[in-house]
């Protein structure tokens, strides 16, 4: 099976002192890769990865902007990670969630990321924020 990773599991498997860090690191090594599974990882991901991990007000160490460039381009070149890439299924459903479910500019980025994984047939995503996917059925979300 085919599964999705959320900015906020990468932050959670990257970063020390995020709270979920031991869980992420076991979850996707031991339940995910040890269990013969693999997962999809979606360019947008990236981009709100180095954005967070690198800011200053979320961590008490963060990133250097060049450091979580490198990290951000090592995941996304690993053979375990198959690349997602967002194609016209993707934002044509994106747009019908966001005016089905009339959700607001908080949520236009997990509304993308969710719509580009469901266009691709996954159907579990790893993510710390449960609430941020809760309205597309359909997509389960592996959290701790």
């Amino acid at each position: 099976m085919l599964i999705g990773l959320d900015t906020t599991f990468l932050v959670q498997h990257d970063v020390r002192e995020a709270v979920h860090h031991a869980w992420a690191r076991h979850y996707l090594r031991e339940t995910i890769l040890g269990q013969g599974d693999a997962v999809g990882l979606a360019p947008q991901v990236l981009a709100e990865y180095i954005h967070v991990v690198s800011d200053e007000k979320r961590f008490a160490a963060p990133l250097p902007v060049p450091e979580a460039l490198e990290r951000a381009s090592t995941w996304w070149s690993l053979v375990e990670v198959h690349k997602i890439l967002p194609d016209e299924e993707s934002v044509a459903l994106f747009f019908e969630w966001m005016g089905q479910f009339r959700l607001g500019r908080k949520r236009v980025l997990d509304t993308f990321l969710a719509a580009t994984y469901a266009s691709h047939g996954i159907r579990s995503i790893l993510s710390t924020d449960v609430e941020g996917f809760r309205a597309f059925t359909g997509l389960e979300v592996l959290h701790p």
